[in-house]
Parts: structure tokens; C-alpha cells; sequence
């Protein structure tokens, strides 16, 4: 896209009632943001769905005025962009019709062909869902995934200093301009992510930043990724939102399961209740859920997670991986355990997400 398109992209991004899905069905139809701009309103409202609340400022000068001093700032700042119709827009956000019309960028960030997840959740993590969060990302880095969050504090700053310790392409997708960092505790950690990844926003350097920002944040979380995965939540919280978006979007979504009575996982305890989310106890349902590399890469998470099993449990693990799926009492027979204590173990293998029970009282492994 040459600059004088961009100048009317963003003269276009500028107006406040039109929306991104507005926007993208405009320029379907007139070709360009430039023809849109210069078109008659008149011409404009004869394109169904487009009324004169969304059209509301469209030939206002202010708006190109304002394109002209954030795109001196765009090339001041060496920010990367991308419009929706360019091939290097992030594949998955292409899908999205609330996607961006143009995504602002800033370090060294490569989506293609990459497995791609979202992390997201609370800003009070307990230490539980810390742990979680960080075994989960060492479980999953040798598939070498690109990993997204939001850079707030919480769960989402403890997945991008994860992402760094595994040597993973980390991106935080940001409620505000590229000019700035919120909160700025965590500027601490902006060269450790632009070296292997980077930001993403859809604001310009010239809108203040406000708390509301943050649910129009999400829907980049939750489109640039396969999958969206929540740790922690309340029972009200933004990481609902962006599940719920991702839902919307027909991505997966996993929760991370709590006690009832934990403030923290009532969230993730609905979302799973209500068949909104896959319940997630390690990085080896995700991986069989989205049928990531089921032969190579899966095995590799299995090794890690099979240094957790006792003496006990290593050889009804071994048995089901090598048989497949199998009846408790087969187990219990075949590995040489009263059925009594196979049936412990097997409770104990599933809590430590090793195996799953299937209907008929069959067990597999994961």
C-alpha cells in the first residue's frame, strides 16, 4: 500500500461511528479508502446496511488533518503497519470482520505458518495459576508456538516472561498507541519481546488511553490466535470477554478448571460448566484438541509430562499408550493392579492431565 492510500486508510480508521466491519464493506464496494472518502454520501447510502449515523463527520477535514500528523508519526518512529487486503496481514485476523483495518507493529514478528495461541486472565493471579502458567509454557515450547497476550499485569505479563524464559515469539497486543507502555512497570521487558517478537495495536499515538480500550484490545487477542486459553477469572473479567469473542469467531477455547470456591476460577469453572471452553489440565490437551503434530510434536510434550508419574503410574501410562483406549478392569488386569487401586490411579493420572475417561468406562492416554 503506497502512502497516499495509507493517508486515507487512516482518515478512514479516524472516524469515530464507522467501525472497522463498516469500513472494510465500504471499501469493498468503492475499491479503495481514498474513493470512499471522495465518494457522495448520497452514493453511500444506497449500500445496504449503511446509514447516516456511521457515515456521521466522513468528509469532515479533520479527519485527513489527523492522518497527516499520526502518519508523520508512523514514519518518524519506523512503526510497522499492515491494511487487511495486504498479504502480510496476520492470516487468522483476516477471517475477523471486526478485524483492523490497519495494525499498527513494532519489532520482529512472524505469524507464517506458525501455531499461534492466546493466554489470557486475571490481573490478581494466584500463585496456583502462576505455576500453571509458566509449567504450561514450557510444556508447549518445544512446538515452538507464537504466543499472545496482552501485557497487562497478571496472568498476562506472567505468560510473556514465560514466552522470553523458552526462547518463544512473544506478542503483546496493546489498549493504546505504540508511543507509550501500560502499565509502565513492565517497559522492563520491551527489548526482551521486540527480540523475539513484538505489539500489536490498532490505536494511534494520539489517543489518550482509557480502561475501555482494553475490550476492543481483545478481539486481536483473540483473532490472530487458533486458540484462546484463560488461566484464572473471576467471574466477571475482560479474559471472559475475549473467550467469549473468540467463541464468536468459531476458535477453540480451554479454561484452566478451579476449586468451586475460589474467587479466581469461577470464571474458567463457568466457562467449562457451560460447554464454552475445553477443560484444560496441561499443555497435552491443547495439543490434542487442535491436533498439533500428534506425531511428533505431541510425544515431546508427553516426555516431559511423564517424569510427574510415579513408579505406580508409569506402567498404566505406558500400557494405554502402546494398546490405545482400554476398560478399567483391562487395565487393572493387564498391568497387574487390583481394580481397586487402578481406579485410584487412573483418577490421579487424570488430574495431572496424563489420561482421559471416555464413555463406557474406557481410559486413553493423552
Amino acid at each position: 500500500m503506497d502512502v497516499s492510500e495509507l493517508l486515507y486508510v487512516l482518515a478512514l480508521q479516524n472516524i469515530p461511528n464507522l467501525g472497522d466491519s463498516t469500513a472494510k464493506k465500504l471499501i469493498r464496494h468503492l475499491g479503495s479508502a481514498e474513493a470512499v472518502l471522495k465518494a457522495k454520501k448520497e452514493s453511500l447510502l444506497k449500500i445496504d446496511g449503511i446509514g447516516s449515523i456511521k457515515l456521521k463527520g466522513l468528509h469532515d477535514a479533520v479527519h485527513l488533518h489527523a492522518a497527516e500528523t499520526e502518519l508523520k508519526y508512523i514514519q518518524d518512529n519506523t512503526i510497522g503497519y499492515t491494511y487487511y487486503q495486504d498479504h502480510d496481514y496476520p492470516e487468522k485476523l483476516k477471517h475477523c470482520n471486526d478485524g483492523p483495518i490497519l495494525l499498527f507493529s513494532r519489532g520482529k514478528i512472524d505469524l507464517k505458518n506458525k501455531k499461534i495461541i492466546s493466554v489470557v486472565g486475571t490481573r490478581n493471579v494466584t500463585i496456583h495459576g502462576t505455576a500453571f502458567c509458566e509449567r504450561f509454557i514450557e510444556e508447549l515450547a518445544p512446538l515452538d508456538p507464537v504466543i499472545i497476550s496482552g501485557f497487562a499485569y497478571g496472568v498476562d505479563i506472567t505468560t510473556q516472561k514465560a514466552a522470553i524464559k523458552n526462547k518463544l515469539q512473544n506478542i503483546g497486543c496493546l489498549a493504546h498507541g505504540l508511543n507509550q507502555i501500560y502499565p509502565k512497570i513492565h517497559s522492563r521487558y520491551i527489548e526482551q519481546v521486540e527480540e523475539n517478537g513484538g505489539f500489536f495495536t490498532d490505536f494511534w499515538s494520539t489517543q489518550a488511553f482509557e480502561r475501555t480500550n482494553f475490550l476492543k484490545r481483545n478481539r486481536i487477542i483473540a483473532g490472530l490466535s487458533e486458540a484462546t486459553v484463560v488461566i484464572e477469572s473471576a467471574e466477571k473479567g475482560g479474559s471472559l470477554v475475549t473467550a467469549d469473542i473468540a467463541n464468536s469467531y468459531n476458535r477453540e477455547v480451554f479454561a484452566v478448571p478451579g476449586r468451586p470456591n475460589d474467587s479466581q476460577s469461577r470464571g474458567c469453572n463457568n466457562l467449562i460448566k457451560s460447554q464454552n471452553a475445553h477443560l484444560l489440565t496441561s499443555a497435552a490437551d491443547l495439543v490434542y484438541i487442535l491436533n498439533w503434530d500428534l506425531n511428533n510434536g505431541q510425544s515431546v510434550v508427553q516426555k516431559q509430562l511423564f517424569v510427574e508419574l510415579d513408579a505406580t503410574e508409569q506402567p498404566i501410562h505406558r500400557y494405554l499408550r502402546e494398546n490405545g483406549k482400554q476398560q478399567l478392569d483391562t487395565i487393572a488386569l493387564s498391568c497387574d493392579i487390583p481394580t481397586y487401586k487402578a481406579a485410584g490411579l487412573l483418577l490421579e493420572m487424570e488430574l495431572k492431565g496424563v489420561i482421559r475417561p471416555l464413555p463406557g468406562k474406557l481410559f486413553e492416554a493423552i
